[in-house]
Parts: structure tokens; C-alpha cells; sequence
């Protein structure tokens, strides 16, 4: 599969984490990460009761090998859809075994891609952040998400990805100019062997983005 690309023009922001949250200097000022702010609005029982199940020490090793996983399959990605050739080289089995579940999904649906980690900010919603895949997705501007699971997950469980992904595809029509009114989340969980994919209009998310970025 080759990928055809029409990169938008971008500035690099920095990023650093106080406190277990992240914050990016742009050139409109410090603002927190969209993540950061979506876990700031929502209800971390769950967290504590898993924790408490599984004990703090087991639960910081799972939450490292996550994050550690979900970086690879990441850079997996980004090197994949920029036509690398050697995309694969030196990657551990198991994190070419979760991208593989996702590469189907790129490679039947994304017919162009505008960047890559794309950088964003925003003033109307005082954040910032960078989004994994801006690109034409059957036809549509489409914010890409890629993301991993231990577990199964449904439409109802990922509403945070719905709104993630729609605070940048509004930033980057405030950043570029140019719409992208669907958004695309692929989790590639532990079973199964195609990752899933849930598809929605960008706009059916604004009310809660509008709950979580308009009331801090």
C-alpha cells in the first residue's frame, strides 16, 4: 500500500508534564493537553476501584507496558502511512501483532493523509494537543484515532475518543481552515484479529465538547 500525502503546513510545539499532566507552549500561550483535561472532567471511580482490585504495584505495571505499547504501535503507524519501506524493522512481535490488526483499516479506508502527529491549539478551547491521522477517510475529512486495549470495548465505553477527536477536528478547521466533520477511532484490542472501528459525525459530538472545554 502507498499512501498518497498533501501535508499541511505546521508549527512544532513543546510539551511538558507537571504533576502527571501535560501542557503545551504554543504561540497563544501554556495550555493543558486535551487529555489532560478530558481526564480532569471524568469519573476516575472506576480507576480507584480497579486499583484496589488488582493492587497499586500490578496496576502501575499494566498501565506502563500500556503506555509503552500503545507508543510503539503509534510509531508503527506514523511510519507505515509515510510510505517508509522498512516500516516494520526492529519491531517487537507483539507490537506488530496489535498494528497488524489495525493496518486494514488504513489501508481500505485512508485515501490521503494531511500530517502525521499533527500539532494543535487552540484559544477558544484553551488546549493543545496532536492528533495521530488528519485525512480523507471514504471521501471525508476525517480526524484518525488509533488506539489499543487489553479489553473489549463498545461504542459506549469510548466517548472520551469521540470527543477527543473532535476537539481536533475543530482545532484544526481554527488552525487551517479547512473542515473535517467525521471522525474515525480504530482500537485494536487484545482479541480478535481486525481492530475495531467506530465512525461518527464530528458534530454530534460539539455538546459535550462544549460541557468539557467551554466550562473549565
Amino acid at each position: 500500500m502507498t499512501f498518497l500525502h498533501d501535508f499541511l503546513p505546521k508549527i512544532e510545539l513543546t510539551d511538558t508534564i507537571v504533576d502527571g499532566k501535560r501542557y503545551y507552549d504554543t504561540p497563544d500561550g501554556v495550555f493543558k493537553s486535551v487529555t489532560t483535561i478530558i481526564g480532569e472532567k471524568s469519573d476516575k471511580s472506576w480507576l480507584r476501584d480497579w486499583r484496589d482490585r488488582v493492587g497499586e504495584e500490578e496496576a502501575d505495571r499494566i498501565l506502563a507496558q500500556a503506555g509503552t505499547r500503545g507508543t510503539a504501535v503509534h510509531s508503527l503507524a506514523e511510519r507505515y502511512v509515510m510510505n517508509d519501506p522498512d516500516w516494520a524493522k526492529g519491531a517487537m512481535p507483539v507490537n506488530l501483532w496489535t498494528f497488524n490488526k489495525i493496518k486494514p483499516i488504513l489501508d481500505e479506508h485512508v485515501e490521503l493523509v494531511y500530517g502525521i502527529e499533527y500539532p494543535l491549539w487552540s484559544t477558544t478551547f484553551q488546549t493543545a494537543g496532536r492528533t495521530d491521522l488528519p485525512c480523507v477517510f471514504d471521501g471525508v475529512n476525517t480526524i484518525g484515532d488509533h488506539k489499543t486495549s487489553r479489553g473489549r470495548k463498545t461504542r459506549e465505553d469510548i466517548p472520551g475518543y469521540f470527543v477527543q477527536a473532535t476537539v481536533y477536528s475543530l482545532m484544526m478547521e481554527e488552525r487551517t481552515g479547512i473542515k473535517f466533520p467525521q471522525v474515525a477511532i480504530m482500537i485494536a484490542e487484545d482479541e480478535g484479529n481486525v481492530a475495531k472501528l467506530f465512525v461518527d459525525r464530528s458534530r454530534n459530538w460539539y455538546p459535550e465538547v462544549a460541557k468539557i472545554f467551554m466550562n473549565k
